[in-house]
């Protein structure tokens, strides 16, 4: 009898443990999600153009348009400002949405 006892603790045991690790893991998932969470993808859209001309940078065009850099960056996201050629056409006026 008392063997069978034994036996039954050792298995409730076992469930209670594996039931609060499963109740850990759960709570741990819900704390980080919001971190690996897809954050929403903005798009921009372009409301001015200018074409690029010899000797132009994206540094240079954000200060001639009164634009900061981040914002620059987010309405040319395809940009690349090492290799922008002459007549490239380049947005300088524009919102996300």
């Amino acid at each position: 009898m008392a063997k069978s006892n034994s036996k039954i603790a050792m298995y409730l045991n076992l469930f209670l443990l594996l039931s609060l690790l499963l109740i850990i893991n759960m709570a741990e998932s819900r704390l980080y999600q919001s971190g690996h969470a897809k954050a929403r993808t903005l798009t921009p859209t372009c409301v001015s153009i200018y074409g690029a001309e010899e000797g132009d940078t994206c540094f240079g065009i954000t200060q001639a348009f009164n634009l900061t850099s981040d914002f620059f960056n987010q309405i040319n996201p395809n940009l690349n400002c090492d290799q922008m050629f002459v007549g490239q056409w380049i947005c300088v006026n524009g919102f996300l949405s």
